[in-house]
């Protein structure tokens, strides 16, 4: 069965996608499904994916989140095209051309780890704009009881270069950081599937805060 002949927003998708779910109920998240989280049914599974610019600490957070939900963690990072991370790697934005692939490769990925049984998935992905984040918006169309929300770590550009200065062996240098601010779209009030973290705080600030507003999501989610 093939996809619907149009998503929302124009938003590109792939021959390759999941079969569409069931009809939707409010919010988009289509009926049925069961999960187990910390020992407690849940009707819904989750699909948390944590954004922000270079050096917020987002495979840190992320993996963090991921042993404490017990679910699978997916590093954004790995499924970028090997013409990607050279141009990074150079110094070079990508475009949007370039990301329009690892975007459905991520959403991809995350409704495979459900569709394997899993009651959610924790991945990394920076979407800077809003159109990148409405890529993986799709996710909860293709993948039956499935909420998706969206953690956005953020802090001053001097202090996430500063961060980015002092990492060593990764291909996002420093000077990646000021073309990432320089098309960053926050997100907007509308946007109620994002929740908004400043990591310019302690790491253990950032954590209690994440996994506080984590847990509060889940539970208005059931």
């Amino acid at each position: 069965m093939a996809p619907p002949k149009s998503l929302p927003n124009g938003i590109p998708t792939s021959s390759n996608t999941v079969q569409p779910a069931p009809a939707a109920v409010p919010n988009g998240v289509t009926s049925t499904g069961t999960a187990v989280q910390d020992g407690a049914e849940t009707k819904h599974k989750h699909i948390w994916l944590v954004t922000g610019p270079a050096g917020c600490g987002k495979s840190t957070v992320a993996k963090a989140l991921a042993t404490h939900l017990n679910m699978p963690y997916i590093e954004g990072d790995e499924f970028h095209p090997p013409a990607n991370i050279e141009k990074m790697s150079n110094g070079i934005p990508l475009t949007d051309a370039d990301r329009w692939d690892w975007l459905t490769a991520l959403r991809q990925e995350s409704v495979r780890h459900i569709d394997a049984g899993n009651h959610g998935v924790v991945l990394t992905c920076s979407a800077l704009k809003r159109k990148y984040r409405d890529v993986i918006r799709v996710a909860p169309y293709f993948a039956p009881g499935v909420f998706l929300h969206f953690i956005y770590l953020h802090a001053p550009e001097e202090v996430l270069l500063k961060r980015v200065g002092a990492r060593q062996g990764h291909y996002m240098g420093a000077n990646m950081v000021h073309s990432q601010f320089s098309i960053l779209e926050p997100p907007m009030e509308d946007e109620t599937d994002v929740i908004s973290i400043d990591v310019s705080r302690t790491p253990q600030e950032v954590m209690d805060d994440v996994l506080a507003q984590v847990q509060q999501t889940m539970e208005s989610d059931e």
